[in-house]
């Protein structure tokens, strides 16, 4: 089998996919590589992904995808066995004819709900992350004490989304079910920015509890240590 090759640089979110193909148990190559960090691994993905987006994953056919839930969804659908999305095991065949017993509507329903899970955090707090970093971009000539006003009204809102999340993504005993999945993944590094962390560990100490958990499992423990060396 051929392997994957994962752009990406340290503490960024590439951070989620490189977790994801741990789960997976696949073979990968990991490019360092950033848009502000010339070198010989940005000229490499420019010439996969001219927008030099990371984490930008190149798949075994040469397939390039961007975007971390769409990675992590394609990667939990191309393992199976991972655990990365809740399994549909009693799901008829692609093209089958025979109705969905219970039981293979609920794994429907689990796996809907994690894929939910996975777009809202890239779609609300990842989104959110980036007009605190950059609010120059979201506010034309604005000063330094409108950048400040920026950031601390997003830093709030950030955080009520992520009490959002935790209360609509319960740990049972994972956010992605029985088996530490894509979404445990995906939010436990984007919290890891903006000082959710921090605020999640007194307004939602579950939530909180969770992520603890994930960096300290021996498959990513390696992973995180080396993006946020302690």
């Amino acid at each position: 089998m051929n392997s994957y090759t994962l752009y990406g640089s340290q503490g960024s979110g590439a951070a989620a996919a490189e977790a994801a193909l741990a789960l997976a148990g696949v073979p990968y190559r990991r490019v360092e590589a950033a848009s502000w960090e010339p070198g010989p691994g940005l000229d490499e993905l420019m010439r996969v992904n001219p927008l030099a987006q990371i984490p930008t994953l190149v798949l075994p056919d040469g397939t390039v995808m961007t975007e971390s839930a769409a990675i992590l969804i394609h990667l939990g659908l191309a393992h199976p066995a991972s655990g990365l999305l809740p399994r549909g095991a009693n799901c008829a065949p692609s093209g089958g004819s025979e109705p969905a017993s219970p039981a293979s509507v609920g794994a429907v329903i689990t796996r809907a709900h994690v894929m939910r899970g996975l777009v809202y955090v890239a779609a609300n707090c990842y989104a959110a992350i980036g007009v605190i970093d950059f609010p120059e971009r979201y506010c034309k000539d604005a000063d330094e004490a409108m950048r400040k006003r920026i950031k601390a009204g997003t830093t709030e809102r950030l955080h009520y989304l992520w009490d959002v999340f935790a209360d609509t993504f319960p740990a049972t005993p994972w956010l992605t079910g029985d088996m530490l999945g894509a979404l445990d993944v995906l939010a436990t590094v984007v919290s890891k920015w903006s000082g959710a962390r921090k605020h999640l560990a007194s307004a939602r100490p579950q939530l909180s509890a969770v992520f603890a958990k994930v960096e300290n499992d021996p498959r990513l423990a390696p992973i995180f240590a080396r993006h946020w060396p302690s």
